[in-house]
Formats: C-alpha cells, sequence, structure tokens
C-alpha cells in the first residue's frame, strides 16, 4: 500500500527526533511546512506512542519511564556529567559557600572540589558528604530530612528548614528534565520544593543537565526558574536542543567540551 504525504513526513520526523529532539521551528523550515501542521504532526506521533512531546518540540520515548536508581543513573553519560563537572568545578572560587543538590552529576562536581581550599559545602547528597568527609578544607553542612533511597539524597520539611537558615554564594543542580522558561522536572513533590529553597537561598544559580535531559518533561513535579541562571550542559547537546536555552535572556549556555559560551 503506498505511503502518502503524511506519513512520510511522519516518519522522517521520526527519525530527526530520534537522532536528539527536534524543535517546531527547525521541523517546519527543514519540510517547508507551517508550524501549526508540525504541531498536530508531533501531537499524532505522541498519541501513537512513538515520541513524547517536550517544550517547544519532541524527543524519542523512553521505553524505561520509570525512574532509575542512583546506582543504575551512575553508569549513564558517565563520560558527559564528567565533563560538565570539571566545568562546572572551574566556576567555583576559594572562600565561597556552595549549596549542592542530590544527583549523579552533582556528586561527580564534589569529586572535582577535592583538594580545594577553604569552602562550604550545604547538601543533601549522601554520596557528595561521602566524597568530601577526608576533606580538610572542605566545612560540610549535611541538610537533614528524610533519605530517599533511589536518589541517595535528602528531602522533606526538615530539610528545607535547615536550609532557611543559611544563604549560598552558588547552587549547583541536577534534574531529570529541563525546560527552558518552565524550569526543573522531577519525580516528585518534595524534590521540587527542597529544589527551590536552594534557588531561592543562592546568589547564582547553575543547573547541571547532561544533553539527554534538555526538553525532557517525563516527571510531573515542577520547580519553576524564573530569574536569571546558567547551564552547564555537554557537548552531544544538539542546536534544537540547545537554542530554546539559547534564546531565553535570562539563561546563560555553558557547554563543557567546547568553546561555546553564551
Amino acid at each position: 500500500m503506498a505511503i502518502n504525504k503524511t506519513e512520510k513526513r511522519h516518519q522522517a520526523i521520526f527519525r530527526i527526533v530520534s537522532s536528539g529532539g527536534a524543535n517546531v521551528k527547525e521541523l517546519s523550515l527543514h519540510f517547508r511546512v507551517s508550524e501549526s501542521t508540525i504541531r498536530r504532526d508531533l501531537a499524532e506521533l505522541a498519541d501513537s506512542g512513538r515520541i513524547v512531546r517536550t517544550y517547544g518540540g519532541a524527543a524519542l520515548l523512553r521505553e524505561d519511564r520509570r525512574e532509575s536508581s542512583l546506582g543504575e543513573r551512575i553508569h549513564i553519560q558517565r563520560v558527559q556529567k564528567d565533563a560538565i563537572a570539571r566545568l562546572a568545578a572551574l566556576q567555583i572560587h576559594e572562600g565561597e559557600t556552595l549549596i549542592l543538590d542530590a544527583g549523579t552529576t552533582t556528586a561527580a562536581l564534589a569529586g572535582q572540589l577535592r583538594g580545594r581550599r577553604k569552602l562550604h559545602v550545604i547538601t543533601n547528597n549522601i554520596v557528595a558528604l561521602t566524597t568530601l568527609s577526608t576533606e580538610p578544607e572542605i566545612a560540610l553542612t549535611l541538610l537533614g530530612g528524610s533519605l530517599r533511597k533511589m536518589s541517595m539524597g535528602t528531602v522533606g520539611p526538615l530539610a528545607e528548614l535547615t536550609l532557611s537558615r543559611m544563604t549560598a554564594d552558588k547552587v549547583f543542580l541536577g534534574a531529570d528534565g529541563l525546560v527552558a522558561g518552565r524550569g526543573l522536572c522531577e519525580a516528585n513533590q518534595e524534590q521540587a520544593a527542597l529544589k527551590a529553597k536552594m534557588i531561592e537561598q543562592a546568589s547564582e544559580v547553575y543547573v547541571l543537565a547532561d544533553a539527554s535531559k534538555l526538553g525532557f518533561t517525563g516527571p510531573q513535579a515542577w520547580t519553576p526558574l524564573d530569574r536569571p541562571w546558567t547551564l552547564i550542559t555537554d557537548s552531544s547537546a544538539t542546536s534544537s536542543q540547545l537554542a530554546p536555552f539559547e534564546e531565553n535572556p535570562n539563561i546563560t549556555v555553558m557547554v563543557a567540551g567546547s568553546n561555546q559560551n553564551y
């Protein structure tokens, strides 16, 4: 049976999305159709279960939508996370107070801080705490609360209360997904609420997110990002993934492994 023009376009869109995400505007120019046509195409592909809609575009549907454990995530995108951590460490200076969020990329950042002098690290990240526990010139404050074993991070009212009584020069956040103009998405509301308090208590905000997180909207708990902040991602991020962040005046984009710094 012959494939009609719309189905051919759907197949082509799916191939583009599979290669690393897609932006409505770029797809519209590529196929020489209106943006409303592309949005309709993406909606039909999403309804068929082949892709997932993202803010301003689409991404490949993950076969396993359950939340991965820390032990599983630590091996995913490891090279990219290490590159992001190295670039993030360059933003940290002697004498500063930092907030480190839970997560594998922020844990990698903790590893980059070994040997540094006169830092104060406030964290809910048990792995980061263990990594830095023997550093003589790094003061550590653990945010107490309920231990979330999936991420090995503390959450809840006690963690938020402790944090409300401190301020920091910089916060380094992780995320399950990240959307320009919307914020961070997480697996539950407790994580999202603690991230919001971290943002509130820091002078400068950094989000450490590898390319697979950009535009992804799987979880349903959100932390808004409506103030100036910096995204540090890796060099596998595509132009369509970076475009919404580059176009937002509140966001500075830094790409590990390249000379891009917007």
